[in-house]
């Protein structure tokens, strides 16, 4: 609260007092007062004045100058009335009773909002997981009777399944610290399990699966990290080239204090322009709108799944040379670790 701004708003009052003065200066000489009584009356009333004007503005200055400053280094804007003390001016004290209603009458929305975004949660969530058994029938079905049924419509099973599973993990993201165990876990193992999952597309693309020095664990949750690493073959195998000699290699290094889990294709690569963006929330790049029709929301849920668990997630791709994602798993005992 600076001095000159609050004398500009009280400067009515000063006008008013002026004339105030003004009025009785001449009603003094008028009557003939000693010229010496009417300098003494005149220092009087500037003294109280000044006096007043100072009193109300250092009485003031504390409140509002706690009150912005709090504010602003607050996260939450709205506690800030738990932070200041009580106003002794009526202003700061009715202030105070409007910005309490307020929180009180936004606090009330909020807690109304989150309950219905929760149940609309859980709504998706049961939803998902209905949905998911029809789908595992239908590619039971598919194995079962590989005659009777297109390659295609496998292919947009296992497409439909993949989106609802990105779906589930996007809903499930925001609350992913209660979903999460974090422990020692099998790469191989995790690693193979994506590898079967994917086995069909696998083979009909006539992709070459490399798998090097996995033989390591990692502090993570294995169905986080499952889904993943499903993101990242999934558009290893979407943008593959049109040729022969495809393939997709995974192997693992052991860095001293990390470990670091590289998965490289040899596909249609990723622009340079492009590779700042990939992990954004929609981004499609050059790719998914020319070869694919792509959501863009598989990189993204993908790195920030990984953030929450965390471990870091980067890529390097050269147009038509390669793609290579990595992941990097800390060794520091960081989380709370569960032995099998």
């Amino acid at each position: 609260m600076k001095l000159e701004e609050y004398l500009k708003d009280k400067l009515y009052i000063i006008i008013l007092f002026f004339i105030s003065y003004l009025l009785i200066l001449l009603m003094l000489l008028a009557f003939s007062v000693d010229v010496s009584l009417i300098i003494a009356i005149s220092i009087v009333i500037f003294c109280l004045l000044i006096s007043i004007i100072m009193v109300d503005y250092l009485r003031k200055r504390e409140f509002y100058n706690n009150l912005v400053s709090n504010t602003k280094n607050l996260d939450q804007s709205y506690l800030v009335l738990e932070t200041i003390t009580k106003p002794s001016f009526y202003e700061g004290v009715l202030l105070c009773s409007v910005l309490y209603d307020i929180d009180k009458s936004m606090c009330e929305n909020v807690n109304k909002y989150r309950e219905q975004m929760n149940n609309f949660k859980e709504y998706i969530e049961m939803w998902i997981h209905e949905v998911k058994i029809p789908l595992a029938t239908l590619t039971l079905m598919s194995h079962n009777n590989k005659d009777n049924f297109d390659e295609k419509i496998l292919t947009q099973i296992k497409r439909i399944d993949d989106y609802v599973e990105q779906v589930l993990y996007y809903v499930r993201g925001e609350n992913a610290s209660v979903d999460y165990l974090i422990k020692e876990v099998d790469l191989n193992k995790i690693i193979g399990e994506v590898l079967l999952r994917n086995k069909d597309i696998i083979l009909r693309s006539n992709i070459e699966i490399i798998v090097e020095n996995l033989d390591v664990k990692v502090l993570t949750d294995s169905k986080w990290l499952e889904f993943i690493l499903n993101q990242i073959i999934s558009n290893s195998i979407k943008y593959k080239k049109d040729r022969k000699g495809a393939y997709i290699k995974i192997f693992a290094k052991d860095d001293g204090d990390k470990i670091l889990l590289t998965i490289e294709d040899n596909g249609i690569g990723i622009n340079e322009a492009d590779l700042p963006r990939v992990f954004d929330k929609s981004f499609t790049g050059y790719n998914g709108r020319v070869r694919n029709k792509s959501t863009g929301m598989g990189l993204f849920i993908a790195k920030s799944l990984s953030l929450k668990l965390g471990h870091k997630i980067s890529i390097d791709s050269k147009v038509n040379k390669y793609t290579r994602v990595t992941i990097i798993f800390s060794k520091d005992n960081y989380y709370s670790v569960i032995k099998d």
